[in-house]
């Protein structure tokens, strides 16, 4: 079984991917570290030198290497992987696709609390613009978002309820 976590950069991915693949007791997989791994740098140095445009092509030949594995795992995916070449229909072919659908607020509240440095979409803005930031991005995106075979909404997704959902 392939699980593939979605949504914005800070709602929640990563922290869930890991506490479902410990109860499905399966591996997890982090997109972006893998592909810091493959690129031997930080995805902030990636988009710096190289620009978002070759991120994607990395991001989307990872994930279609990983898809293809015949391995099972719950991945979180960088907030963009989905809107991106054909990557939201193949990990809807692939396995199970779940967003996280966090509240704007709520994302901006968690964010604030991280190095933004860390996140190159991010980088540089005040708390204000950070919560504008996320509202756009999220117009752009929730049309890739909503193809997702599972959606749960609101501030606090329990790893119990996603197991329910998708285990029935």
């Amino acid at each position: 079984m392939k699980i593939f976590l979605i949504g914005m950069p800070g709602s929640g991915k990563t922290t869930t991917g890991k506490l479902l693949a410990e109860k499905l007791k399966l591996p997890f997989v982090d997109l972006d570290v893998e592909i810091e791994k493959s690129e031997g740098q930080p995805i902030n140095q990636i988009f710096e030198k190289k620009k978002e445009k070759y991120f994607r092509e990395i991001e989307s030949t990872m994930l279609k290497s990983l898809c293809s594995s015949p391995n099972s795992f719950v991945m979180s995916t960088g907030g963009g992987a989905p809107c991106f070449h054909d990557n939201m229909e193949q990990m809807n072919d692939s396995g199970k696709t779940i967003f996280l659908d966090v509240p704007a607020k709520e994302i901006a509240n968690r964010l604030v609390k991280t190095n933004l440095n860390d996140r190159p979409l991010f980088a540089k803005l005040s708390s204000d613009q950070l919560k504008d930031k996320i509202e756009f991005l999220r117009s752009q995106r929730i049309s890739f978002y909503k193809k997702a075979k599972y959606i749960f909404e609101g501030n606090d997704i329990s790893v119990e309820s996603i197991i329910s959902k998708i285990t029935n």
